[in-house]
């Protein structure tokens, strides 16, 4: 058998060395992220709340200041929109508005509130917005994975140009407490209200509050299921989603 002529062995350990230096094969696309899925979902029902309360400076009694807060639409149709809050938020507002996705503003008004579990329902003029769908905080455990969305300190981000949007946090549960879901995310103000959601499902889990003053790093979920039970026979016609109610107890 007639052999060809053999590859010089300089050229060999060149032809070698050039391929440890070629790009690596780049892997199968892998499916889109689900929480990015999940989080379009949640952001069109987030809301921006924007309003006037008596200053807690005893200098400044008499004045108002500008405050902050997040909620979540949870029913609408051609008669307007209902959100839900953390009571805290609204208590005692004046020229209460509301920002929705896009950025159209609209007047608000507390329709029913419960200062003792820290909740508050408001309606909004604007119809057929998008609602989530109110899950279930009985199954939940430390560990699991949940996002929180709302508008951290709005004035900053606009003071910087920066516009408003929904901001949004990946996370899990901490911990059970007693009537709280502790979070391994911090609540900024002007979250307090959003939606505390299952990063898989997008239902609503919890309602974000921050407890600590001092400790800003640790937050805190009010469980749905409180907030399922205030809600009981106060939403526009009881206009919700069979799922939302789902579970309660």
């Amino acid at each position: 058998m007639t052999r060809g002529p053999g590859v010089p062995a300089a050229l060999l350990c060149a032809l070698l060395l050039a391929g440890c230096h070629a790009a690596p094969a780049q892997p199968p696309q892998a499916p889109g992220d689900p929480f990015v899925a999940t989080v379009q979902r949640i952001e069109p029902s987030v809301v921006l709340f924007t309003l006037n309360v008596p200053s807690d400076d005893p200098k400044k009694k008499r004045r108002l200041e500008e405050a902050y807060g997040s909620g979540v639409a949870i029913a609408s149709g051609a008669w307007g929109t209902e959100v839900l809050t953390v009571e805290h938020v609204v208590a005692g507002a004046r020229d209460l508005r509301a920002t929705l996705v896009g950025g159209k503003t609209v007047r608000a008004r507390v329709v029913a509130s419960d200062a003792k579990d820290d909740l508050a329902l408001v309606s909004l003029p604007e119809r057929n917005v998008p609602v989530v769908t109110l899950g279930s905080s009985v199954d939940l455990e430390p560990g699991m994975a949940v996002g929180v969305a709302g508008f951290p300190i709005p004035d900053a981000f606009e003071d910087e140009k920066l516009g408003t949007k929904t901001s949004v946090f990946a996370g899990r549960v901490s911990s059970l407490r007693r009537d709280a879901v502790e979070l391994d995310l911090p609540i900024i103000p002007g979250e307090s209200g959003g939606p505390v959601f299952d990063a898989r499902t997008g239902v609503v889990v919890a309602l974000a509050e921050s407890r600590f003053d001092e400790e800003k790093s640790i937050g805190f979920g009010i469980p749905i299921e409180d907030a399922k039970r205030f809600l009981r026979g106060r939403l526009h016609g009881q206009r919700v989603a069979t799922s939302a109610l789902k579970g309660s107890r």
